[in-house]
């Protein structure tokens, strides 16, 4: 059975947060390799005018549903994905599973003074977990970076770039890499540094983030006009009855 749902021809997997963390576990004892997307309606949109885009991001192992338009567009077509699994979230449950089995982690991006951050509060939270290094993204030498994270004998890396550089960084470094399991988290290290504040639960718990942020920054109101447009995308792709 396939963990994948097509969605306006980009993959999304099926798998809840349980099933996605013992997967990568078992990838990680395999000594595989694999890499961590996170689509939501409005990526989801700008890949139909990106096939380059699209053709990466639908080769990731993992491509997760971060956006609940995307659990939305899945019940409309009768599909599978039942779960939204955030980028950040995700974030957490794999800091919880190097806690927990100690693995070894590396960080690369945003600012100086955020990843050191976000590196105490990690180190903090969870103890058992092995912060191997950590680098902002200001890094001139890539060869330089390659070398240290190999050095390191990280698992687990945590690509904070934003989309979509942390997705071709990722495609173009991973088969130089021995790490296991890369996945790109955007804003993840200003929001772990504390840097930037989430919605509050509240808006977590239901889905509506993005009405939090619109309410926060008006100005977002033409990002978020993708949402809108995708159902309307999705409605339109149907199988005609």
């Amino acid at each position: 059975m396939s963990n994948i749902e097509k969605i306006l021809d980009v993959n999304v997997t099926t798998l809840n947060y349980r099933e996605l963390i013992t997967s990568i576990d078992a990838l990680i004892q395999e000594n595989g390799q694999g890499n961590i997307i996170a689509v939501n309606p409005e990526k989801i949109m700008a890949l139909q005018k990106d096939p380059k885009l699209k053709d990466l991001i639908n080769s990731a192992t993992y491509t997760i549903p971060d956006g609940i338009g995307v659990i939305l567009a899945s019940r409309l077509n009768k599909g599978t994905v039942t779960e939204r699994i955030t980028g950040v979230d995700l974030f957490v449950k794999l800091l919880e599973l190097a806690d927990k089995k100690r693995y070894k982690i590396f960080l690369y991006g945003a600012k100086p003074e955020v990843v050191a951050k976000a590196v105490e509060n990690i180190k903090r939270d969870y103890p058992n977990l092995i912060v191997a290094g950590y680098r902002d993204g200001y890094v001139s030498d890539q060869q330089e970076l390659v070398e240290e994270i190999n050095a390191s004998g990280a698992q687990l890396m945590f690509v904070a770039m934003g989309s979509p550089k942390q997705e071709f960084w990722i495609e173009e470094n991973k088969g130089k890499l021995s790490v296991n399991i890369f996945q790109g988290v955007g804003g993840s290290f200003d929001v772990i540094s504390g840097t930037v504040k989430r919605a509050p639960a509240a808006f977590r718990n239901t889905g509506t983030e993005w009405l939090y942020r619109l309410l926060s920054q008006p100005s977002r109101i033409q990002r978020q006009m993708a949402l809108p447009k995708f159902l309307l995308k999705v409605l339109g792709t149907r199988p005609k009855k």
